[in-house]
């Protein structure tokens, strides 16, 4: 099933003549060359045959290399050597071609959580010459909607339990019509009626094999391209030169395979150098480490964010086999590669990648490691700092970054190609300076960049210091508008176990950073949260806390009554505005005051009493579909006028920190007693949630 076309005159790097695919649906949505950046391969490692077929070097060559009976996967269901994975991999690939008609170059959704039955089915579209969609657990019936649609799948292969929102996306796309399912008994049995045996396609090295999607900031799916060659060359890159995997080799971790960064550490490098993975199906922190224990893990992959949830665990386990440990997928401060060191003896391999570069392109291993820096380009690429203009920039000077190499970006029939690669370079998106020794430190995605009161400040300078603070277990920041300074430097902290959050806490780490980088750098506000919000793959979405903010700065619906309510001529209130215009859906909370969960008062203080307070309005208003942006009215009943003035700052402070710079009507009525004897405050709130929401309400 093969066939020849001619995509113009063949340049190193650039499409050949020879192609296998018989669909050329993702060949002919490539960007023009114009757009491509500049490819190398100058090592010899990286010069690979014209015709190639990436599967067939990792499953079929390794059992022709006399490594069938050696163990390629571990998982508590069991042990799959090669040559078992090999037979499966066959039998899936046969159903694919005879049972469901799949020729090369048709894309097959992959949707399951990491196990041996998704990597033996990624496998499987490999031999085939298609090109594997694998898609993350958790994604929805939307989400999954936009990525059929845009790769336009119609075939896919799915665990059983994840089959409901594949359905819901299948019956609204109008995609996805052949879906086999396992583990009940239906892709199963059709493997069984194939032989172990498979007519692999041969496949031009560049022919797309692999459609990864990343969504960015903006929602929009766009899809990576790459090529068989590009799967080897990450293995022979990051697999070889970084990690100097082995056939003893055991590799564990938390990304799915429809992440890139797991798709390499969990399936291609351990294949690659013939060594074995093992498959935790639902990675916490207690399971990654029991499965190194129990498997003998020799590198660990995870997010830094994981990392400090493993440390205080890890004198539980008997890790003594842990050789590396591997975090990406989100900058990894010093103070988390210290607290993984202390726990451990490893120092964490910090390492710089991008979907749209296929994996890890910045690091360093051994003593080359140092805190706090992320590396320096791995062999067979090149880094620079671009200015705005996308002029080079010396060293020491904070810029752009700028990536070329092996890999690089190719998006699947989209505008945004032009963005990313200027001028040969594939620009990522993040600040880095490089320092006299040639070590790229990271400062912050570009957008994460804060302009505030004429100063830049990097969110990731004032994450770092908050996390050398033992009271803090996570932590995002963020720019929140401001009317005098424009933006402001607002922290968002999940407290560690033991520490109360609370004004006390927020001017302890406040001051804590002043103490630590320069004083204009401190976050002017901090909000307490259980959790921050993050992606499947553990990175912090840090684009909606922005949103957040941007909502609660800019009420929908509603209006404060100075701006649309109040006869002309009449001064501006101080504090808060005295009332608003509201059009939607009511929700009423009713007496609230400052009892915890367990009917306990936390507090005696006021300002520690309304904090309590507030937050349990919030809980009440999610509970609503409605959040702090929604309110436009509260009656606030205090005990005591003077300790109400007295902690004026405070209370402000406190609102800010919860409620955001949202200013709905407020009362403050003095009363002789509340009905809770200990309770010195109780507020009742009414808010709105404008029409327009309606519809997402259950």
């Amino acid at each position: 099933m093969t066939r020849a076309e001619t995509y113009g005159t063949p340049v190193p790097g650039y499409p050949a003549a020879y192609t296998s695919h018989v669909d050329t649906f993702a060949r002919d949505r490539l960007p023009p060359p114009s757009q491509w950046p500049l490819l190398t391969f100058d090592r010899p490692e990286l010069q690979y045959p014209e015709r190639i077929n990436c599967g067939v070097v990792l499953c079929d060559d390794a059992v022709a290399e006399g490594h069938g009976d050696r163990v390629a996967i571990h998982s508590d269901a069991g042990v799959w050597t090669y040559r078992h994975l090999l037979e499966q991999a066959n039998r899936i690939a046969n159903v694919l071609v005879r049972e469901l008609g799949v020729v090369p170059g048709n894309r097959v959704l992959l949707r399951a959580a990491n196990g041996p039955m998704l990597a033996c089915a990624w496998l499987a579209v490999m031999k085939a010459g298609a090109i594997a969609v694998t898609t993350m657990p958790l994604l929805r019936a939307k989400e999954l909607r936009q990525i059929a649609a845009k790769a336009a799948i119609r075939h896919c292969l799915c665990d059983a339990r994840l089959r409901d929102e594949l359905d819901k996306a299948s019956g609204e796309s109008g995609w996805l019509g052949s879906t086999l399912t396992w583990g009940d008994g239906a892709l199963e049995a059709r493997m069984a009626a194939q032989p172990a045996t498979f007519a692999n396609v041969d496949t031009a090295s560049d022919d797309v094999c692999l459609l990864a999607f990343t969504s960015g900031t903006t929602g929009e799916p766009k899809a990576t391209m790459h090529f068989h060659r590009d799967v080897l060359a990450m293995a022979d890159v990051v697999g070889r030169h970084l990690l100097e995997t082995s056939p003893d080799d055991v590799y564990i971790g938390s990304p799915p395979l429809g992440f890139t960064f797991g798709l390499g550490a969990l399936l291609v490098f351990p294949l690659r150098f013939r060594g074995a993975v093992a498959y935790v199906e639902q990675p916490s922190p207690d399971s990654l480490l029991e499965a190194v224990q129990k498997f003998g893990g020799t590198c660990l992959f995870t997010a830094p964010t994981m990392y400090r949830a493993l440390a205080p665990l890890a004198r539980r386990f008997d890790l003594r086999t842990l050789r590396r440990s591997v975090s990406a997928g989100e900058p990894l401060a010093r103070a988390t590669s210290d607290l993984w060191y202390s726990a451990t003896g490893i120092r964490l391999i910090d390492g710089l990648g991008a979907t749209e570069m296929i994996h890890i392109f910045i690091s360093a291993k051994g003593d080359d490691i140092r805190p706090g820096a992320t590396g320096k380009p791995l062999p067979g690429y090149e880094a620079t700092i671009l200015d705005d203009d996308h002029r080079p920039l010396p060293r020491g000077h904070s810029g752009r970054l700028a990536v070329r190499g092996p890999t690089g970006c190719r998006y699947l029939d989209d505008p945004r190609q032009a963005e990313y690669v200027v001028d040969g370079w594939n620009v990522t998106g993040d600040r880095y300076r490089v320092d006299a020794d040639g070590y790229f430190w990271f400062e912050s995605r570009a957008d994460d960049m804060i302009i505030s009161g004429g100063y830049n400040i990097a969110g990731a300078e004032v994450e770092a210091a908050l996390l050398a603070h033992p009271a803090v277990r996570e932590v995002a920041v963020i720019g929140a508008p401001d009317e005098e300074r424009g933006h402001i430097v607002k922290a968002f902290v999940v407290p560690q176990a033991g520490h109360a959050a609370g004004p006390e806490l927020r001017r302890e780490l406040q001051d804590f950073v002043k103490a630590t980088v320069a004083p204009y750098k401190y976050p002017r506000a901090i909000e307490f949260l259980d959790a921050l919000p993050k992606t499947p793959t553990g990175k912090v979405q840090r684009y909606v806390l922005r949103q957040q903010e941007r909502s609660r700065g800019e009420l929908p619906g509603t209006q404060p009554m100075h701006q649309i309510l109040s006869p002309p001529g009449w001064p501006r209130p101080k504090g808060y505005s005295n009332g608003v215009a509201a059009f939607g859906r009511l929700v009423f909370v009713a007496g609230q005051i400052g009892w915890n969960e367990r009917g306990e008062f936390p507090r005696a203080d006021l300002p520690g009493q309304i904090e309590q307070t507030l937050r349990n309005t919030l809980a009440v208003l999610k509970e609503a579909g409605a959040g702090p942006q929604h309110v436009v009215r509260q009656t606030w009943y205090v005990t005591s006028r003077d300790e109400y003035l007295e902690n004026a700052r405070a209370i402000g402070e406190v609102w800010r920190a919860l409620m955001g710079r949202n200013y709905p009507a407020i009362a403050v009525v003095q009363v002789t007693a509340l009905m809770e004897a200990a309770a010195k405050v109780e507020i009742e709130t009414t808010a709105v949630v404008p029409q327009h929401e309606d519809a997402k309400q259950p």
